[in-house]
């Protein structure tokens, strides 16, 4: 072997030590800005609507199991609950 062991660990230690400061200092990062503007952009607007889609499906979800749970509420007939639900109902109504 053209590299004894003590080199090999040397060299193997440098490539170490450069690799921790890549990752120290946001070189991949900063690379990936470098490069091709136009994926860039791409990848970013798919990722801002998934993003807006996703929080869209989820307000929605959230709002119907909200608003079935408040239907229940009602029909249970609490009085101090039941009319406060029912006037923001009303209120609601209104405002359409």
């Amino acid at each position: 072997m053209w590299l004894n062991r003590n080199k090999y660990d040397i060299l193997q230690n440098a490539i170490n030590n450069l690799n921790n400061a890549f990752e120290e200092s946001n070189l991949i990062e900063l690379s990936y800005l470098i490069g091709n503007k136009k994926e860039i952009i791409k990848r970013n607007l798919l990722a801002g609507i998934s993003r807006g889609v996703g929080i869209g499906i989820g307000v929605t979800v959230i709002t119907a199991i909200l608003i079935a749970f408040l239907q229940k509420i009602v029909t249970l007939n609490i009085p101090i609950i039941g009319e406060y639900i029912s006037d923001i109902v009303e209120i609601v109504q209104k405002s359409k």
